[in-house]
């Protein structure tokens, strides 16, 4: 469907956020323009954590969604809070990128090479837990900022290395840094990394249309699996939960298979489980694995974590 009226589309001011959004653009059947949108996180250099977390890159798009000041909302899906948004519909979530972490270091060395004591920079204490609970001696240093600000910290040697998404790296044509794309069995994903949320308001029925051609049914089952998972532990996007889930034909047709992990932020102790189940109960899957993870101390780990 073809729309009879220019969408407005709501953008952060980021590199990546402004890929993004073109990216979809470029995709749809319609004219698009696009509208620069200010977040809380954009205009603070504070900490994620001291800034609240879930939602902070999410809710002024949103604000402008239900204003009608945009048609349009395009997220990062790991940063949108679990619980929905009234009057806002998820309308497409496109086929997702690699969804694996990346290390860029100094002298393109590995995790495994690199020596004890190396200074590694990430904002995720996610991260920053699954690294330290690789016992590899690292020092984890939380930092902020965009992409270039965070490579160039590298460049610069204030850093050894940071772990980035590598969705964002290769989306921003900057894969050929990377030194390693990490194993999920090193490190585990953030829920809904690498794949993006377009939301618009739930009664444009005209949006709704134009953007539902680029909904990909096995990446939305996958994500609906590991946040499904990050709701029922009650755990924002700052957590340290990981969850991977992929989509593959079973005896019994579509199946989502979910890894999941909880680790401390000492990295001292960590949870792992998996679960598969059809991608139609893909949010049961996800509900049935936390459980799974809290009773083998789960909420014990994420607590010593605040």
């Amino acid at each position: 469907m073809t729309a009879t009226r220019t969408l407005r589309v709501g953008t952060r001011a980021s590199a990546l956020a402004r890929v993004q959004t073109g990216l979809v653009a470029d995709a749809v059947d319609a004219a698009m323009k696009i509208v620069p949108i200010v977040t809380e996180g954009d205009r603070s250099s504070a900490a994620l954590t001291q800034l609240g977390g879930t939602g902070v890159f999410v809710s002024a798009l949103r604000s402008a969604l239900l204003s009608g000041e945009i048609d349009v909302a395009v997220h990062s899906y790991k940063d949108l809070p679990t619980a929905p948004a009234e009057g806002i519909a998820l309308a497409a979530v496109p086929m997702r990128e690699d969804p694996r972490d990346a290390l860029v270091a100094r002298d393109r060395l590995t995790l495994g090479e690199l020596p004890a004591g190396s200074r590694i920079g990430t904002g995720s204490p996610r991260r920053g837990a699954q690294l330290r609970a690789l016992g590899l001696g690292l020092e984890i240093v939380a930092i902020r900022g965009n992409v270039d600000t965070r490579l160039g910290r590298v460049s610069a040697a204030d850093l050894d290395g940071v772990v980035l998404a590598y969705a964002g790296l290769r989306r921003l044509g900057r894969g050929r840094e990377v030194s390693e794309v990490l194993d999920p069995i090193q490190l585990l994903p953030a829920p809904g990394q690498g794949a993006l949320a377009i939301e618009c308001r739930s009664d444009d029925v005209e949006a709704l249309a134009v953007l539902g051609v680029l909904d990909h049914a096995d990446t939305r089952a996958a994500v609906c699996a590991e946040r499904a998972l990050l709701a029922a532990l009650q755990a924002g996007c700052l957590a340290p939960v990981g969850a991977l889930a992929d989509v593959a034909e079973g005896d019994d047709g579509a199946e989502v298979f979910l890894r999941a992990s909880v680790t401390a932020i000492d990295g001292s102790d960590a949870v792992r489980l998996s679960a598969t189940g059809a991608t139609t109960d893909a949010d049961g899957v996800g509900w049935r694995l936390a459980a799974e993870l809290l009773a083998a101390g789960a909420a014990q780990l994420m607590g010593s974590s605040t």
